[in-house]
């Protein structure tokens, strides 16, 4: 099972004079996590490097900011995808203390980091959604509104036409026994349609 954060967590480490502060956060896609980044940038003009890690399904990149290539990045991801957690960015801002790590210092470094941070974090299920869509007689739209909030369905869209359209999601293992619970109680006058 997947999981995201709740809310941004942080850590500080201090290694052999280099300061590294991490966060792990919950971001929406690359555009999200590339904006945090360039604040990040600006919130720590005197930082050496500001490295990253997205982990958002299509969209999962890794960047080390002039770090020995990965060395920063990479493992930060791996953290990452170790942990099966989605939707999320980790960052960490290097403050150069003078005396090198080496690759192998960096990695553990930028690894504990990431993992430190995560282990104060409240994390959260991802659950499948499913959309779905139906048409109904006027008669039953009190009815069909009382059962999507029952299921706590998201209501993306009803149209008002010859019947009242709904359009829904709700999570994936649930939408099969509403549906079921939904045909019984309308009597067979629910007409499903492709979403």
């Amino acid at each position: 099972m997947s999981f995201t954060l709740a809310q941004p967590v942080h850590s500080e480490l201090v290694i052999k004079k280099s300061r590294f502060i991490g966060c792990v956060q919950p971001v929406a896609d690359r555009a999200a996590a590339l904006a945090v980044v360039a604040s990040l940038r600006a919130e720590h003009p005197a930082a050496a490097h500001v490295c990253w890690a997205l982990m958002a399904g299509g969209q999962s990149a890794a960047n080390d900011d002039g770090e020995p290539g990965g060395t920063a990045g990479r493992p930060m991801l791996e953290v990452l995808r170790h942990q099966q957690i989605e939707g999320s960015l980790a960052t960490v801002v290097r403050y150069f203390g003078g005396v090198k790590l080496g690759a192998g210092g960096l990695v553990r470094a930028y690894t504990d980091a990431i993992a430190q941070a995560l282990l104060g974090a409240a994390l959260v299920p991802l659950v499948r959604q499913r959309g779905l869509r139906c048409a109904v007689p006027y008669a039953l739209e009190g009815m069909v509104r009382r059962e999507l909030a029952a299921v706590g369905a998201v209501l993306d869209n009803v149209q008002h036409g010859d019947e009242v359209l709904f359009a829904f999601t709700l999570p994936e293992p649930e939408a099969n026994a509403f549906i079921a619970r939904l045909d019984d109680a309308a009597q067979g006058r629910v007409v499903w349609q492709p979403a």
